[in-house]
């Protein structure tokens, strides 16, 4: 008996849940066929990504489905709506990454899009530009807005199907500009990056006007984190207007080379606290650099009692004139004959409190 009821009770439990299932698949079903029966009201657009980084406007987005009546959704009844027509026609827009369309209860027609983001500008030869995305995929140049990325000159082609060297280049474009773009010191410092022939990289930060030579794009991090280190250990202490070039694509050391291969000038000294320089010893000059011809050093005359000279003859201070002449012009052709000094170059590595120098340069 016992048995019995339980089963019964098991039974009615299940006819109730079904009961209650069927019915909310009724109401749901008639729901969908009430909605679907209504007409859209409207079209609103919702962007996702960074608000300073628009480069289309919901207005944009509305014409891309309203310019062919046969699409315009607004006033069509919902069920005779295609959704997902109207989503590939919007994913086809350069600018939008991803389109997603819903309807509201208040039957608006929902449009949320999310907006590719540029992390690099490419110039190529040819004077052409065009952005990259974090992919790698080109989007055009919006004559609305420039977007605040980091600039890259010399693009070897405007190819849309890129080679294999091409593509690589393109990579390390993307790498690079990404990691500038999210570093605020190095988006502030390094403005545009020169691809030269050979397919690597250089630039002219906004401190300083030294060209850096970074190389590939490649060991990115490792690179600016020893730029950085030598701004800190190196040109800060040697000054920042001594070189003109500062490589950094070796592994663990930084290769500088001297402005003009000539050391800083010397401090101006007075005249009346000049002292002369033995006869072996050039005199130091702030005007002259280390490359220019040696003046010629004489001895004072020793103090004694001065007696008064006789005025020599004409004739005698011409010849005299002459000899003192053809001295320095000898002396002069004898500087012009010593070999040209090579510039010089620095090597500093990261962790050193000085600066070494060395006349060795090694080359990338």
């Amino acid at each position: 008996m016992s048995k019995t009821t339980t089963i019964l009770k098991r039974l009615g439990t299940a006819l109730l849940w079904g009961m209650a299932l069927s019915g909310f698949i009724v109401l749901l079903v008639a729901a969908i066929q009430d909605k679907d029966a209504g007409k859209c009201q409207g079209i609103q657009v919702k962007f996702e990504g960074k608000d300073d980084n628009f480069f289309i406007e919901p207005k944009d987005i509305k014409s891309l489905i309203t310019k062919d009546k046969s699409l315009n959704p607004v006033g069509k009844r919902i069920g005779d709506i295609n959704i997902s027509q109207l989503e590939a026609i919007i994913d086809q827009d350069p600018w939008v990454k991803n389109a997603e369309i819903y309807f509201d209860n208040g039957q608006q027609l929902n449009i949320k899009v999310t907006q590719r983001e540029p992390v690099a500008r490419v110039f190529t030869f040819s004077g052409n530009s065009f952005y990259l995305d974090s992919v790698g995929e080109h989007i055009p140049v919006s004559s609305r807005y420039a977007a605040r990325v980091p600039v890259f000159t010399g693009f070897p082609t405007d190819a849309e199907k890129l080679q294999k060297a091409d593509s690589l280049l393109t990579a390390q474009i993307v790498d690079l500009g990404s990691y500038i773009g999210n570093d605020p010191f190095w988006m502030a410092q390094v403005e545009q990056l020169m691809i030269t022939e050979d397919r690597r990289f250089e630039f002219i930060p906004k401190l300083g006007d030294q060209v850096i030579a970074f190389g590939e794009g490649i060991n990115i991090d490792r690179k600016f984190t020893k730029l950085l280190a030598f701004y800190k250990e190196g040109l800060n202490k040697v000054g920042w207007n001594n070189y003109t070039r500062i490589n950094i694509a070796f592994d663990d050391e930084v290769v500088c080379t001297r402005k003009d291969g000539v050391v800083p000038l010397q401090p101006v000294i007075k005249t009346d606290s000049l002292k002369l320089a033995a006869a072996d010893e050039p005199p130091i000059s702030d005007t002259e650099d280390s490359t220019a011809s040696t003046p010629v050093v004489t001895k004072p005359a020793p103090v004694a009692a001065v007696k008064p000279e006789k005025k020599p003859a004409p004739a005698a201070k011409e010849k005299e004139k002459a000899k003192t002449q053809h001295v320095k012009v000898a002396k002069k052709e004898k500087a012009a004959a010593a070999p040209a000094k090579q510039q010089p170059k620095a090597v500093y590595k990261p962790g050193n409190k000085s600066v070494n120098t060395s006349k060795k340069q090694k080359t990338p």
